[in-house]
């Protein structure tokens, strides 16, 4: 939930597929409200965006998930979106009923031909389903004075 630790710039989101189906949740504010969307939220300042978005699945859905690679990152002049293939780990599907009014695992080519599932989230499951693997995280020496540093890229 957002509070005034919530860094309003930076956000995440990650794809989980399991068995060919997509976890979505139907969002209940905003834009997105009526609409099965992939889960995720806002980075808290002091948090990496890979421990915000187990943070968020399991505030929204109760799902405990492993950030994998990024599989895409969404940015205009306000700010940017970070989107990771997850996998599961454990947990039962359920909608924290706040942001969401049900979380579902629904077939993937069901959610890529759905009009309640937004353009945004069928680009994003498309690029999960991928053979591409995307930007990983490549270890490096750096930094830590802020942390642990993270780089992704090419591999």
């Amino acid at each position: 939930m957002e509070n005034n630790t919530t860094n309003y710039g930076q956000s995440v989101t990650g794809v989980v597929i399991k068995d060919n189906k997509v976890l979505l949740a139907r969002h209940t504010y905003g834009g997105g409200a009526g609409k099965l969307i992939i889960p995720g939220g806002y980075v808290e300042y002091g948090e990496t965006p890979q421990d915000a978005l187990k943070r968020e699945y399991l505030e929204e859905t109760n799902i405990v998930v492993e950030p994998k690679n990024i599989i895409g990152i969404r940015f205009n002049n306000h700010d940017w979106y970070v989107a990771f293939r997850a996998e599961y780990v454990s947990g039962e599907a359920q909608s924290d009923h706040d942001e969401n009014s049900e979380v579902i695992w629904i077939d993937v080519e069901e959610a890529l031909i759905r009009e309640d599932v937004p353009d945004l989230t069928k680009k994003l499951i498309q690029c999960a389903m991928s053979e591409s693997v995307g930007l990983v995280e490549i270890p490096y020496e750096g930094s830590t004075k802020h942390g642990k540093p993270y780089l992704y890229g090419l591999d």
